[in-house]
């Protein structure tokens, strides 16, 4: 009897001995198969950071943090400097002022202590004491010549402008016609050492008559 299991004409494409595969397990299937993950891989390496990436972030950080302090020493340096230039220039203003002021006290205290000996020389010309060519009046021409040379100047005149800043009236004389007070004699001298004012001069003042 005939096995009715027996297939005497094998299915189309199956060889004999031929291993028959489920369809989507063969080589091609794996061959064809859903592709690996190396894209979304690589995408997330390249959304990660490195150690040297995040060192060098850093570094730089630290580097502009130094600069910013770098600047703001710079600037409160500059800022100093120029406040002590400034202290500096003021301090040598007023030490130069100072100084010639007493400069000019030293040479005061001199020159007053000359006052009296020129007050002397100039009644004794008035007097006719001083003759040309005397001892004396070689003694004064020397004594008149220091004064100038240490800077003392003479103020004081017949017929100038009354000035109650310069002049102190000793006598008044009410003058018809007069229009504005003016210096009629001058009684002593009046002494100047540049700015400062060592003596007024003593006048008799002509003023308008009333």
């Amino acid at each position: 009897m005939a096995n009715k299991d027996h297939n005497p004409h094998p299915a189309e494409g199956q060889g004999d001995g031929e291993e028959v595969r489920p369809e989507g397990e063969g080589p091609e299937a794996n061959a064809s198969g859903p592709a690996p993950q190396d894209g979304r891989d690589a995408d997330a390496g390249a959304d990660e950071l490195t150690v040297d990436d995040i060192l060098g972030a850093s570094q730089n950080a630290d580097a502009a943090a130094e600069d910013a302090v770098l600047a703001d020493l710079e600037s409160q340096l500059l800022n100093d400097l120029k406040r002590l230039q400034a202290e500096y220039a003021n301090y040598r203003r007023r030490t130069e002022e100072q100084r010639e002021v007493e400069i000019e006290r030293a040479q005061g205290a001199v020159a007053k202590g000359l006052l009296p000996v020129l007050d002397d020389l100039d009644r004794a010309e008035k007097h006719g004491d001083l003759e040309e060519g005397s001892p004396f009046a070689a003694i004064a021409d020397k004594l008149r010549g220091v004064a100038e040379r240490i800077g003392l100047i003479t103020y004081g005149a017949a017929g100038e402008v009354f000035d109650p800043q310069q002049h102190e009236a000793i006598f008044q004389v009410p003058t018809p016609g007069q229009a504005e007070p003016t210096i009629l004699e001058v009684v002593e001298i009046g002494y100047r050492l540049g700015s400062v004012e060592l003596r007024p001069a003593k006048v008799v003042v002509a003023v308008p008559a009333e």
